[in-house]
């Protein structure tokens, strides 16, 4: 009897707790149901979402409401997002977007990334070579068109072969079009090939800078604060496009500046280009990725950010240091990814949105002849499950795993495939003859970090790593590897080009003997990958026309990088037991300077450390419910009114999981520059008159 109580007594305080015993949980997870927007509200212009906005936010849009929204968004080269805000073609977009670009148009004796730039006159804009704009359009439909295509094919090779050639000729016939002529035409896939669209840009190339502020501000908080909220981040820039005349370009589509920001619970809008999602993967391939792919690669840029730092403490190196971050931003956005792949509860809903979807195919006759897809799928999973380790831990990449052992494979790959191959042999041979070996501090640091990921994944049996480390720790081999190559020799490397496959089975190289090893296996799992994979893909197209036949435009498509308006409403958030506020003010980035005693990434530049007694409430990030993921940077929030309110540059924590769910119920929150918090910084700080005016002006 005491025993019950006390079972019962600890059953309730794991209960309490959010814990759960195994017989428990599993009667729990079973009960859980699919929401409905699971599968995101990344809508598309080709079936804008009418009657759904009319019945969530008793909003009337009509064709002239998104095509005003749809011409003043733009593409911000190819990786952010931008718009225009004002009639004379000034585009908006974040600064970590323009930090290359600007960077690139300082003179002599100039740092922007110290003091920023602001252009006081229209002739002190300044060009951006290589730089370019592009403002959608047109839309087509081409689906039916290219599934025809397709079909004509014999076997999985030939159908996608006859897919991806009949995309490029229908790009090329409607560059002929007159209506298409002279745009950028994109053929771009939705729905994992299940429909497919061409897409006409109208390219500005001439695009200028007008004002970025200095990194302190563009880059506050730096990566400790990235993915997070509350945060206090000026991360804008602004650019004008010019027309072929040389004169500001005159557009009557643009989103009119309003410094009052979005209120509590206001509907609020983004329109971009949302980057990649896999929301349409079944549970199958998303276990693949949460048990293979994502454990292996964190491990890989935990461990090359780590030579990095290390190097870079005597090196002092600002490249070095950028590409530190960039390794710090991809660990933190794909462990949130695996985080909520590890995460029962929602996986379980899109387990549970799966079931749903077999059930719909099945009951209807229209679609039941295709419910064997899953097996299908299963079957080609199973396939690349077996190959993962070869693949990830002998693809010839640096990265992965040293520029030396990358090139012993190349010369390798390149023996085995000159008689054979000779178009691809003659441009990897060039490749071979322009090596130039780069730090041996940071080489052996790669190489002995892919020896350990080598160790961790096949196990110190394999014999691949009996050779490599022959009784050695992987630092102890990586430095006695690099101290017996001749690899940075250009003339040894040149004789193993001519010799071929006789100098290399004779070499005595340690990375040639390894990468002959390596070379033959990473081969056969190749070949399965690749039928694995082509046939995945077609899967992939068939799985996507049933959802599209199942659920209609109730569900969007994948991230594409292509043009989405996504809805949401401006709302606080819960985390860590307290709860954040819809929008951050100036007070809290001062307080984040201070608490931290002015050290980077909290740092400040001077004409920041006295500020006006009128800027310190106004508000500078805001947070929503919005849908966005990568290349959703730069994007402009708008109201109903389609007046500019806010420019997205981040998601919190509980974003990352919108790789594969979108679930604003668990905290996603979409993290934006506040147009008020925008002026105040142009009008107190750093005194834009000319620039202020202009987004202000009605």
């Amino acid at each position: 009897m005491i025993r019950h109580k006390r079972s019962l007594f600890i059953a309730g305080c794991f209960s309490l707790l959010g814990i759960y015993p195994a017989f428990s949980q599993q009667a729990e997870l079973d009960t859980v149901k699919a929401r409905r927007f699971d599968m995101g509200k990344m809508w598309t212009f080709e079936n804008p979402p009418v009657e759904y906005l009319k019945e969530t936010y008793q909003l009337t849009t009509d064709k002239a409401w998104f095509e005003k929204a749809q011409l003043a968004a733009l593409r911000f080269s190819t990786y952010c997002s931008a718009s225009f805000v004002s009639a004379d073609g000034l585009v908006m977009t974040n600064h970590h977007c323009a930090r290359e670009s600007g960077t690139a148009v300082q003179k002599k004796d100039e740092d922007f990334s110290a003091h920023g730039f602001y252009a006081t006159k229209l002739g002190d804009e300044r060009k951006v070579p290589e730089l370019f704009v592009d403002q959608l359009v047109r839309i087509e439909d081409i689906t039916a068109r290219v599934q025809d295509i397709e079909k004509q094919g014999a076997d999985d090779y030939e159908k996608l072969t006859l897919r991806d050639q009949g995309l490029e000729n229908i790009v090329k016939e409607y560059g002929e079009k007159p209506e298409w002529k002279g745009l950028e035409i994109q053929a771009v896939t939705l729905y994992s090939g299940g429909k497919f669209s061409l897409y006409g840009f109208r390219r500005y190339n001439d695009v200028r800078l007008v004002f970025m502020p200095e990194l302190d501000l563009g880059f506050f908080g730096g990566d400790p604060d990235n993915f997070t909220y509350p945060r206090y981040n000026l991360d804008v820039s602004f650019f004008r496009v010019y027309d072929d005349a040389g004169k500001p370009l005159k557009t009557t589509h643009y989103f009119k500046f309003n410094p009052d920001g979005a209120k509590e619970n206001e509907p609020v809008f983004v329109i971009g280009n949302p980057g990649t999602t896999g929301r349409l993967q079944t549970i199958e391939e998303l276990e693949m990725e949460r048990d293979y792919k994502l454990p292996y690669l964190i491990q890989v840029l935990e461990n090359r950010k780590a030579v990095l730092e290390a190097y870079n403490e005597k090196a002092k190196s600002d490249s070095i240091a950028n590409e530190v971050f960039s390794f710090e931003n991809s660990v933190k956005s794909f462990s949130g990814q695996l985080k909520g792949m590890r995460d029962p509860y929602l996986m379980a809903r899109k387990r549970a949105f799966e079931n749903d979807f077999k059930t719909k195919v099945r009951n209807d006759a229209k679609l039941s002849a295709e419910y064997s897809i899953w097996d299908q799928i299963s079957e080609s999973v199973k396939v690349l499950r077996g190959a993962q380790h070869e693949l990830m831990l002998f693809q010839t990449n640096p990265l992965f795993r040293g520029e030396m052992l990358t090139l012993a494979q190349q010369l390798v790959d390149y023996a085995a495939i000159s008689k054979t191959n000779p178009q691809r042999a003659a441009t990897l041979k060039e490749m071979l003859r322009a090596f130039t070996p780069k730090s041996m501090e940071i080489e052996s640091g790669y190489l002995a970090a892919h020896l350990e990921e080598a160790l961790s994944l096949l196990g110190p049996t394999d014999i691949y790593l009996r050779y490599a480390l022959d009784e050695k720790s992987p630092d102890e081999a990586a430095e006695w590897m690099l101290s017996q190559s001749k690899l940075k020799d250009s003339t040894y490397v040149q004789k193993l080009i001519d010799g071929g496959e006789t100098a290399l089975e004779a070499s005595e190289d340690p990375f040639i003997q390894l990468a002959l090893i390596a070379q033959p296996r990473y081969m056969k799992s190749v070949f399965a990958a690749r039928d694995a994979y082509m046939k995945l893909e077609l899967l992939q197209g068939r799985l996507g026309r049933l959802i599209f036949d199942a659920y209609g435009t109730a569900i969007p498509p994948d991230a594409t990088m292509s043009l989405r308006i996504s809805d949401g409403v401006v709302k606080p958030v819960e985390y860590n037991g307290t709860k954040a506020p819809a929008n951050t003010t100036y007070y809290g980035l001062y307080d984040r300077f201070l608490s931290h005693k002015g050290t980077y990434p909290w740092s400040l530049p001077e004409k920041w450390k006295n500020p006006p007694a009128e800027l310190l409430r106004e508000p500078v990030n805001f947070i929503s419910t919005n849908d966005i993921v990568g290349g959703n940077s730069g994007s402009p929030l708008v109201n109903s009114k389609l007046e500019a309110v806010g420019l997205a540059f981040d998601g919190n924590m509980e974003s990352l999981t919108g790789y594969f769910i979108f679930a604003p119920d668990t905290g996603n929150r979409t993290v934006s520059v506040h147009t008020g918090g925008i002026v105040a910084a142009l009008k107190y700080i750093y005194k834009t008159k000319r620039l202020t005016e202009e987004l202000l002006a009605r």
